[in-house]
């Protein structure tokens, strides 16, 4: 299990390496890898020109797993709610992705067998998710301005599972803090922390810090790999946010208009993603502007980084934790 910090992570960052040109490629014999479990230096994008998730080996540029709802067992009525996947997150030792998207749905989706083994409609274009402790979801929607919780319920969904709505402006993300006890949210200038009632059956959140941020309109709340830091974006910059002194630092990498931002410490590389067209790109960055990754035609919207053998929380593979 990975060296405790000051995040027990919901979600991974991942090792990856310096960027690899194709030239580069073509020059050094790379065995790519054939399943997640082997990936070492993989990404998890939210691809949207099909509406998909796919996890690439970076190396090879292989795509080594993808998932869409009609391949999954979600019911056809519901696959609009997976139109745009807006996020994508390794969690419990990488063999699930939480994931959201723009259509308003969450899941929890088992690698091996591409199962959802819960889904649920957030609604109002919902543009990040996260897991609390106690194995519940919390997802955030920019139209209506809400988070949404969850009782994760792996026996009962979509249908009749327990939603709880607590507003935020411009709802764009989350991000579970372990040490300090808390649930962050960026929401346009302004950070809101929140504690969690630890109630499996009705999940609610409580108010607790509100902090003035410079800028407007924050998008991507992450943790920096191996610190008590959240990467934080918004329209103009990059910043990091540490969750004890409470201070915001701007961030030594490509700024203006960052989608996502990954990390995994060790020296390697960050992942960003900054929109080409619209809100979508075809390749992701390093903290420089370098090309990491890219593919011709394909709409990338975030990118996040597997970390090989991290847990998340809690340290088994348990899902229906909430009884």
């Amino acid at each position: 299990m990975m060296k405790k910090t000051g995040f027990i992570l919901s979600i991974v960052s991942g090792i990856a390496m310096a960027c690899f040109s194709k030239s580069a490629v073509a020059q050094v014999a790379v065995d790519t890898p054939a399943t997640v479990a082997d990936c070492s230096k993989c990404m998890v994008l939210a691809e949207q020109s099909q509406h998909r998730l796919v996890i690439v080996d970076v190396p090879t540029g292989a795509l080594i797993w993808e998932w869409k709802p009609e391949n999954s067992n979600i019911k056809p009525e519901h696959f609009k709610w997976f139109s745009n996947p807006s996020d994508a997150k390794p969690v419990y030792n990488n063999q699930y992705i939480l994931t959201n998207a723009s259509g308003g749905g969450v899941a929890l989706i088992r690698i091996a067998d591409k199962k959802a083994v819960f889904y649920a409609y957030a609604g109002g274009n919902t543009h990040s998710v996260e897991l609390l402790p106690d194995g519940n979801i919390v997802s955030a929607s920019s139209t209506g301005n809400y988070l949404m919780l969850f009782k994760t319920d792996t026996l009962q969904f979509p249908d009749g599972v327990y939603t709880k709505k607590v507003s935020i402006d411009f709802g764009h993300n989350v991000v579970w803090d372990a040490g300090q006890q808390r649930l962050w949210s960026a929401a346009m200038a302004t950070m809101h922390s929140f504690k969690y009632n630890f109630n499996c059956a009705a999940p609610d959140l409580i108010p607790d810090t509100v902090i003035h941020l410079p800028g407007t309109e924050a998008h991507d709340l992450f943790p920096v790999y191996g610190e008590s830091n959240l990467w934080l974006t918004n329209t103009t910059n990059v910043y990091t946010f540490n969750v004890i002194s409470k201070q915001l630092t701007q961030a030594n990498v490509l700024q203006a208009n960052i989608k996502s931002v990954s990390s995994a410490g060790n020296g390697l590389p960050v992942l960003m993603v900054r929109p080409k067209v619209s809100w979508w790109t075809d390749e992701v960055l390093d903290a420089s502007g370098n090309s990491v990754f890219s593919h011709k035609g394909w709409k990338i919207y975030k990118a996040r980084w597997v970390v090989p053998n991290t847990f998340s929380y809690p340290a088994n593979d348990q899902v229906h934790l909430c009884k």
